[in-house]
């Protein structure tokens, strides 16, 4: 003997093929922007990842790879071998370091800002306050700098203010 089914409910309707192809394209779409995020930065977002590597850089002691993100004013304004010499003289002789840790601050936007005064004027920078904690046979401290970064030939570059 065979038992029929009995329905004791409304039957659930199946999703139509509109609903489907508006769920397929809802979810490529968002997809698409997921990869997008994650492959394409925007500029604020590699302005912020330049200033990382540049104290990464300089974290690890290989001031040759940090001198070479430089905006090409500052590789003019602190020629490469000095700049290495004083950074590991100053920072991990004088201070008895070997390294430090650094935090940088959220980017900000900056219109219209120069290095020094009679410097290129950029019409987009990003600045952030790095600050540089050390511990060293005379003490913690910390050293605050506010750091730019722009486009420069399709890289962001490094930039220190040197404004009065």
């Amino acid at each position: 003997m065979r038992k029929e089914a009995v329905q004791t409910g409304p039957m659930k309707k199946q999703p139509t093929a509109a609903i489907r192809l508006i769920l397929l394209i809802f979810f490529i779409i968002l997809g698409l922007l997921f990869i997008g995020k994650l492959f394409f930065a925007s500029p604020k977002q590699q302005a912020s990842a330049a200033v990382n590597q540049f104290y990464t850089f300089e974290q690890d002691g290989d001031f040759y790879s940090s001198w070479s993100l430089f905006h090409s004013l500052m590789q003019n304004k602190l020629a490469k071998g000095p700049y290495m010499e004083d950074r590991a003289h100053v920072f991990m002789n004088q201070f008895d370091v070997e390294t430090f840790t650094f935090d940088v601050s959220k980017p900000k936007k900056v219109k219209d800002w120069q290095m020094a005064g009679g410097a290129p004027v950029f019409e987009l920078a990003y600045c952030m306050t790095v600050a540089q904690f050390y511990e060293s046979k005379y003490g913690n401290f910390t050293i605050y700098q506010q750091v730019f970064a722009v486009e420069e030939e399709g890289e962001w570059r490094i930039l220190w203010d040197y404004n009065q």
